[in-house]
């Protein structure tokens, strides 16, 4: 199995109040192609802290992070930019479309990032909203005419434009009732089966489930992983081998 990151000594420091608070501790960690990943953990874990580490949007006090064969703790504000723009999607809790931008324009600015044709931008766009079960219908609307799972779904058609080597999704669902949750939930699964490798922080047993690998981070460190294998529909035994590892770690 191919890696994607690899992790040495990763570790992030803030200071609070001249108080030195470790948020992560000299973290070694492999993430690999095609898996859905996990991250789970109690509150102030460090398990977002953890995942923009990894996707460069927040650097390490010590250690490295090597994606996709860069050591990505030494570049610029401005590289660092540029390799997220070509290498990584990313999807939030909020899912930041421009408001006064049309459903279509949200994701074809994304896409004009990499391509600079707008005629194969365009229809790129418009492939992968339909992909995401986004109806042609809602492509001229705006944001704020959209319901919290069919904003979502655009968000994660954002992130998929660029064929990005990972996506990152930081608590997905964690705005949505349990109906438009399992919906883009199942957009991420169908990318992931589609060969997409996905990193999520969840603190919700249900999305949790999606992964195939589950990494538990306490007090800054991996304190335990547990491998589900391939997600399948109504897996009994999934859902307790899930919930007895995560009653291990204490959650």
């Amino acid at each position: 199995m191919n890696e994607i990151i690899t992790t040495q000594k990763l570790c992030k420091t803030f200071s609070n109040g001249g108080v030195q608070q470790h948020v992560l501790r000299n973290i070694d960690l492999s993430i690999y192609e095609g898996d859905f990943t996990v991250i789970m953990g109690a509150s102030g874990a460090g398990k977002s802290t953890l995942l923009y580490a990894l996707s460069g949007m927040d650097k390490p006090s010590l250690g490295e992070v090597t994606f996709a064969g860069k050591n990505i703790t030494k570049g610029t504000p401005d590289e660092l930019a540029v390799f997220r723009r070509k290498n990584c999607g990313f999807v939030f809790q909020q899912t930041y479309l421009v408001d006064s931008m049309s459903v279509l324009d949200n994701v074809l600015a994304a896409a004009l990032l990499v391509e600079k044709n707008k005629k194969k931008a365009a229809a790129k766009a418009k492939e992968v909203l339909k992909a995401v079960d986004i109806e042609e219908n809602l492509w001229n609307k705006f944001p704020t005419q959209l319901s919290g799972g069919e904003a979502q779904r655009v968000g994660i058609a954002r992130a998929l434009i660029n064929e990005p080597k990972l996506v990152f999704a930081d608590e997905p669902t964690g705005a949505l009732n349990s109906t438009t949750g399992k919906d883009v939930l199942d957009v991420l699964t169908k990318a992931n089966e589609n060969g997409q490798s996905i990193v999520m922080v969840t603190h919700d047993i249900t999305s949790a489930r999606r992964g195939n690998r589950i990494l538990y981070v306490k007090d800054g460190e991996i304190a335990g992983e547990c491998q589900l294998g391939k997600y399948v529909s109504g897996d009994k035994e999934r859902h307790l081998k899930l919930r007895d590892f995560l009653g291990g770690m204490g959650w």
